[in-house]
């Protein structure tokens, strides 16, 4: 049955959010063109990059919560055409200003996405089998990067200057149309619970409305119960941390890797892949793992920490070659330890407090993608090279793995229990 909900459901929203990430990140590429274009300083370029992240940030919450009310279905369609919308409209840019509007409304409209889709799983899976599901999701951040970095590197490269346009203006043009085809196809894909479905059978969804249910019946929090769990903030911290080095690596890695060498825009993408095939086999191996140990504490310490030490490394190594196998190395190890975060909320919220939970820790979170490219930019103004961030991220992620070995439990499965033993059901 579970197979059945996977090749039904996790293709196309994979293909979803593998767009939503492309559109939110390509910008890195779109760097090697667009700063000198419109004269750009390294402090605009992060300011512009990150802001994206303070619209996402401030509408997050709301949308996962109107997410309850309406559905799925019409949440995700109104996100994805909207920010398919916006994400082209950035090919029309010529002030740093415009930059950040357009930005800042990026962010707004694709604002509940991602937590939009881990609360939509929820109701499909049972806490044992999110870990998977949840990889097999974000899997599709890094295999954005392997077929989106060659895919933009040859447009910034074949199209800079048809009808008058720079190769990143067709970028963002051309990147963009598949977010608004996507939203008009999704509901021929999805539906918003499994009592919907009409590819399931009657028993297949009493079972698997049965063992979702099951999983959850020990607590039922409200969200406002939920905002007065100390777990939740540092939930929303551990992801913050994890996020800074996912997103150093989203923002910058055409540019490390363009530094390496006299490259082409068209050989920049077609390196930049490289490290994200690795993360995406990671990624999906990795959770699989983690489900069927049911262990997700030392999968995501031991995953973060390799990547993190294998980036620390490049610091010092001069050959191309060798920075390229550490940076495959480091962003397999980053990226795939990421999702692994999200099977952990469950263990401490349900009900109604589970939609609220997810978007404040995917908010902080992804705050870092404001805050990361934002300080890059300002130290490589003052340093003249990414070394300092590397650095600065490296200390924020090893802050991050601290707090998830303190803070969260070994025995989660078990804590969940004493936890809905000690505390009183909220209707």
């Amino acid at each position: 049955m579970y197979r059945k909900v996977s090749r039904r459901l996790i293709p196309f929203i994979f293909i979803c959010y593998m767009i939503s990430y492309l559109d939110r990140t390509n910008i890195g590429f779109a760097k090697l063109q667009m700063a000198d274009d419109l004269q750009f300083s390294e402090a605009a370029y992060g300011l512009g990059a990150g802001i994206f992240f303070i619209g996402y940030v401030l509408f997050e919450i709301p949308s996962n919560l109107l997410m309850t009310r309406i559905g799925a279905r019409r949440t995700l369609v109104r996100i994805m055409i909207l920010w398919g919308i916006a994400s082209g409209a950035t090919a029309f840019v010529t002030t740093p200003m415009q930059f950040y509007i357009v930005r800042f409304l990026l962010g707004m409209f694709e604002a509940g996405f991602v937590p939009g889709i881990l609360l939509y799983l929820t109701y499909w899976y049972s806490g044992k089998r999110r870990g998977a599901a949840a990889a097999s999701f974000l899997a599709a951040a890094a295999f954005a990067g392997a077929v989106g970095s060659p895919l933009s590197g040859a447009i910034l490269q074949g199209l800079d200057g048809v009808g008058g346009l720079s190769g990143w203006q067709w970028m963002f043009a051309i990147e963009a149309a598949p977010a608004i085809v996507a939203g008009l196809l999704l509901p021929r894909f999805l539906v918003d619970r499994p009592r919907d479905a009409k590819w399931l059978t009657d028993q297949e969804k009493a079972l698997l409305e049965a063992d979702v249910a099951d999983d959850s019946k020990h607590q039922q929090h409200q969200f406002r119960a939920a905002l007065r769990q100390p777990r939740l903030y540092l939930l929303g911290f551990i992801y913050f941390s994890l996020l800074s080095g996912v997103y150093l690596i989203s923002f910058y890695l055409p540019t490390i890797i363009n530094n390496l060498g006299d490259f082409s825009a068209g050989t920049v993408g077609l390196i930049a892949a490289i490290p994200y095939i690795a993360a995406t086999i990671a990624t999906i191996w990795l959770g699989r793992r983690s489900d069927r140990m049911n262990e997700r504490r030392w999968h995501i310490v031991a995953s973060v920490s390799t990547g993190m030490i294998a980036l620390l490394c490049t610091l010092w190594v001069q050959n191309p070659i060798i920075s390229i196998a550490l940076f495959t190395v480091a962003t397999a190890g980053i990226f795939a330890a990421f999702p692994l975060i999200w099977p952990l909320p469950g263990l401490f919220f349900t009900g109604t407090a589970i939609a609220g939970a997810l978007a404040l820790i995917n908010s902080m979170g992804t705050f870092s993608g404001f805050v990361i490219p934002y300080l890059s930019g300002w130290l490589i103004d003052i340093t003249g090279n990414l070394d300092s961030v590397i650095v600065m991220v490296g200390g924020i992620v090893l802050l991050g793995v601290v707090a998830l070995l303190r803070g969260i439990p070994a025995q989660p499965r078990e804590t969940k229990l004493q936890l809905a033993a000690e505390e009183p059901t909220i209707k």
